[in-house]
């Protein structure tokens, strides 16, 4: 069901509301128009936070860059709350092309990782992260399980591998070096996260 508030006395409260406690951790302003998103549910949130760790365990500890469990990611310094996002995961490497202005980052991230919950708009976000020229994107699906990986190709987001349970192969990131997949088990799939230059991998 969608809500059209059009009384700026009561959204000024509601969005006060929000911000007071805490659940406003995941809207998002396109366009001027504030996007009110639920927050992730348990599963969401543990996938959301065990991806980061691999990717701080890979990237962020030895220097090499940046990673955040949810950010605002705009494509303009000032004026920035008129059109942002919140990817759940974001890595900026230390010689990419995103700023950080501490309200927010600006500009092109590296990777970035998408769980889609349930009446979501992952997939609307696409045209917003090809503007910034965000360099490769991971779509966690649950409904059914499915991951897709999306590269910046010439100026254009486009998937360039999927995955299912059980599926021969994974998907190779160039960003990072990390491969992932998607492991059938029960109760649900399990996402295998592996790195390129080791034996080392993470189960999620």
């Amino acid at each position: 069901m969608t809500t059209i508030i059009d009384d700026p006395r009561l959204e000024d409260q509601l969005r006060e509301h929000r911000k007071v406690t805490g659940a406003d951790r995941y809207d998002e302003v396109w366009e001027g128009v504030y996007m009110m998103g639920p927050l992730a549910n348990d599963e969401h949130q543990m996938i959301v936070t065990r991806l980061a760790y691999v990717l701080e365990d890979i990237v962020g500890r030895p220097g090499l860059g940046q990673v955040r469990a949810g950010v605002n990611l705009s494509d303009r310094a000032d004026d920035w709350e008129q059109d942002y996002r919140c990817p759940d995961v974001a890595l900026f490497l230390s010689d990419g092309g995103a700023e950080n202005l501490g309200t927010h980052w600006m500009g092109a991230a590296d990777f970035l990782v998408e769980i889609v919950s349930l009446r979501d708009k992952t997939r609307e976000k696409l045209p917003f992260y090809q503007r910034l020229g965000v360099r490769e994107l991971l779509i966690v699906d649950r409904r059914p399980w499915r991951l897709e990986l999306w590269r910046c190709q010439s100026g254009v987001l486009v998937q360039v591998a999927s995955c299912e349970p059980g599926s021969d192969g994974a998907l190779h990131s160039r960003v990072v070096p990390l491969t992932f997949r998607l492991l059938s088990a029960e109760p649900r799939p399990q996402i295998e996260v592996a790195h390129c230059e080791s034996e080392q991998r993470w189960l999620l």
